[in-house]
C-alpha cells in the first residue's frame, strides 16, 4: 500500500458504524504532480489509500486487506475542492464500505474486505 499525505479534516460526523469526514483536496497535495499535465485529478489509489487508511484507523484495523471489491470511480476529483469521504463497517462480513461524494456528485466507491491478520490484531486489542 503507498503512504500518501492525508488531505485536511474539515470536519467529521459519527453515527453508529459509519463515520463521514469533510475533506479539502489541497493543490499543494504531492500527488497532482503530472496526474494529469492538462488537467489535474486526484489518483483513484490515493482515494482508495485514504480510504484504507481513514477507515482502518477509525474502527481500530490494521491497514491489512484480503481485497478489493466493486470498485468505481465516477468522476474526477480537481485540485482545491470539498468532498466527503463516508465508511461504514459491516462487522458480519468483515468489510469496510466507502464512497466519496458531494450532495448528489459521486466521485468513488467501494468495499474492502479486512484480512484475516487484520481481525485476529483487533479482536486481541
Amino acid at each position: 500500500m503507498i503512504k500518501s499525505s492525508l488531505p485536511r479534516i474539515l470536519s467529521s460526523q459519527t453515527v453508529e458504524e459509519t463515520i463521514e469526514w469533510r475533506l479539502f483536496i489541497d493543490a499543494e497535495l504531492p500527488f497532482f504532480n503530472g496526474h494529469f499535465p492538462e488537467q489535474a485529478v486526484l489518483p483513484g489509489v490515493t482515494q482508495l489509500d485514504w480510504a484504507i487508511r481513514m477507515g482502518c484507523e477509525h474502527f481500530g484495523y490494521p491497514s491489512e486487506i484480503a481485497s478489493l471489491e466493486v470498485l468505481k470511480f465516477q468522476q474526477l476529483i480537481l485540485p482545491d475542492s470539498e468532498i466527503t469521504l463516508k465508511v461504514s463497517l459491516n462487522a458480519a462480513k468483515n468489510k469496510l464500505i466507502f464512497s466519496y461524494f458531494d450532495g448528489e456528485k459521486r466521485f468513488g466507491s467501494g468495499r474492502i474486505a479486512l484480512s484475516d491478520t487484520s481481525l485476529a490484531s483487533s479482536e486481541a486489542s
